[in-house]
C-alpha cells in the first residue's frame, strides 16, 4: 500500500487513475472491436468496450467484495477496493491490443513466421521468437502496464499486485501454447521474472511451479464475455447485418418471450429497443456470474476452475 494513501484515494483507486489517463488506454479508440473501418460512431471500438467491461466489473467486483466479507468475517475487506480492483483490470485487459484486434495479430504472427531466418531475428533464442510466432495482445498488455507505460522499463505503470493479477487470463508463457494446446499466453520472455515476483507475492504458485490464476481474474474475464458477446451483437444490428428476428431469437433465450415482446411494443425506435434488451441482459448475466463466482469459489482459489462441471 502507497504510505501517502489519502481516505480518499486508495491505492486500487490510483491503479485505475493511472490507466484511465495513459496515453497506451486513449489510443484504444483508434482499435477496431469487431467491425472494422466502420462510417458509424455509435459502433464500438476498443476504448468504449473496454469502459462498458470496466462498468460490468466494478458491479461483479462490488459483489464479490460483499461475499468475501461475509464469508471470511474475521478479515476486513473493503468491497469498493475489490471492486476498483476488477474495474481496473478489466480497463487494461485490451489495452495491448494492436490495431485490428485478433486480424492484427495474425498479420504479425505471419510476418515473423515468415521473416525468422532473418539475420536481426535469428540472434533471438527459441523462447523469445516463440513470443513473436504466438503474438498475444494479452502478453502485451502486461507488458505495457508493468514495463513501458509512465516508468519506462521501471515498474510501468506501478499497478498493485492484486490487479495485475487480476489482469491476467493466462498465467503462462508462449513457450507453453503447445504444450497445453492453447493460443493464448500472458507475458513474454522480457517479464518472465517480474511476471514470476508477482504470483509469487500473490502465493498463486502450484506445487509443479506452474501459476494459478487470481480469482478475481475469472469476474474480469466474465464481464468481457458479457459485453462483447451482447454489444457486438448491438453493433451488428446496428449495422444491419443481422435483423429484428435474429436479435428477438437471442433476447428470448436471456431474458424470456413475455418480456422481449413487452420491449418490441414499446413506441420507441428498434434501436432503443435492442439496447434495452442488451442492458436487461447484462443484468441478468451478470447476475448469474456471481452466483456461479460465489458456488464455486473453492475450485476457483484451489486452481482446478473449468476442471468441474459447474
Amino acid at each position: 500500500a502507497d504510505e501517502k494513501e489519502d481516505f480518499y484515494r486508495s491505492s486500487f483507486h490510483k491503479d485505475y487513475d493511472r490507466v484511465i489517463f495513459s496515453n497506451s488506454f486513449r489510443r484504444l479508440s483508434k482499435k477496431t472491436q469487431v467491425h472494422p473501418l466502420s462510417k458509424n460512431d455509435h459502433v464500438h471500438n476498443r476504448l468504449t468496450h473496454s469502459l462498458e467491461v470496466a462498468s460490468v466489473g466494478r458491479s461483479l467486483g462490488l459483489r464479490a467484495g460483499k461475499f468475501l466479507n461475509d464469508k471470511f468475517g474475521d478479515i476486513e475487506i473493503n468491497p469498493y477496493d475489490i471492486a476498483y480492483i476488477v474495474q481496473t483490470a478489466c480497463l487494461a485487459h485490451d489495452i495491448g491490443n494492436p490495431p485490428f484486434g485478433h486480424a492484427g495479430e495474425e498479420v504479425i504472427k505471419e510476418w515473423f513466421k515468415n521473416n525468422k531466418k532473418k539475420k536481426y531475428l535469428k540472434k533471438l533464442s527459441e523462447k523469445k521468437n516463440g513470443d513473436f510466432l504466438h503474438l498475444d495482445g494479452n502478453a502485451q498488455s502486461f507488458r505495457i502496464v508493468s514495463q513501458i507505460e509512465n516508468n519506462h522499463f521501471s515498474g510501468g505503470m506501478r499497478l498493485s499486485f492484486a490487479t495485475l493479477g487480476t489482469l491476467v487470463k493466462y498465467p503462462h508463457p508462449s513457450s507453453q501454447c503447445e504444450i497445453i494446446r492453447k493460443s493464448k499466453f500472458n507475458y513474454f520472455q522480457s517479464e518472465k521474472d517480474f511476471f514470476k515476483l508477482v504470483f509469487k507475492e500473490l502465493k498463486l504458485i502450484k506445487k509443479d511451479g506452474n501459476y494459478k490464476r487470481h480469482p478475481l481474474s475469472f469476474l474480469m474475464e466474465a464481464s468481457d464475455d458479457i459485453c462483447y458477446g451482447l454489444l457486438d451483437l448491438q453493433d451488428a444490428f446496428e449495422l444491419n447485418i443481422i435483423d429484428e428476428n435474429d436479435v428477438k431469437e437471442i433476447f428470448e433465450l436471456l431474458c424470456g418471450k413475455e418480456k422481449v415482446l413487452e420491449v418490441f411494443e414499446e413506441e420507441i425506435s428498434e434501436l432503443k429497443k435492442v439496447s434495452k434488451l442488451v442492458a436487461i441482459s447484462i443484468d441478468k448475466l451478470a447476475r448469474h456470474v456471481m452466483e456461479v463466482f460465489e458456488n464455486n469459489y473453492d475450485y476457483i482459489v484451489g486452481g482446478i476452475a473449468g476442471k468441474k462441471n459447474w
